[in-house]
């Protein structure tokens, strides 16, 4: 008879939607803007928005394109805001280590 092995319990990761969310809403808060003008600019309604920023939609890159724009934030931004946070340090300046490292890579 096979032995069974008992499988090691580790944190999950969290799902993107979630952490792409809680960023989205860092970032609107950060220009101190509500739902409905960041919306409005991106040209999304204020629920769609808001269920964005609640992790409760999957949104396109096409739909987080629109909202990161209106926000004024590049994609570059929100990957290594979401980097740092899933790597638990502290968001680097303007994100130039990052930007070094693609350059070097690319």
């Amino acid at each position: 008879m096979a032995e069974i092995i008992p499988l090691h319990h580790r944190e999950l990761d969290p799902l993107w939607r979630h952490v792409l969310g809680e960023h989205l809403r860092r970032f609107r808060h950060e220009r101190g803007e509500t739902l409905t003008e960041t919306a409005d600019r991106a040209g999304v309604s204020p629920q769609y928005l808001s269920e964005m920023e609640r992790g409760l939609k999957e949104p396109s890159s096409e739909m987080v394109a629109a909202v990161l724009g209106a926000l004024g934030i590049t994609l570059l931004d929100l990957t290594v805001a979401v980097a740092d946070d899933l790597r638990g340090a502290p968001a680097q300046a303007q994100g130039a280590t990052v930007r070094a490292a693609f350059t070097l890579v690319a």
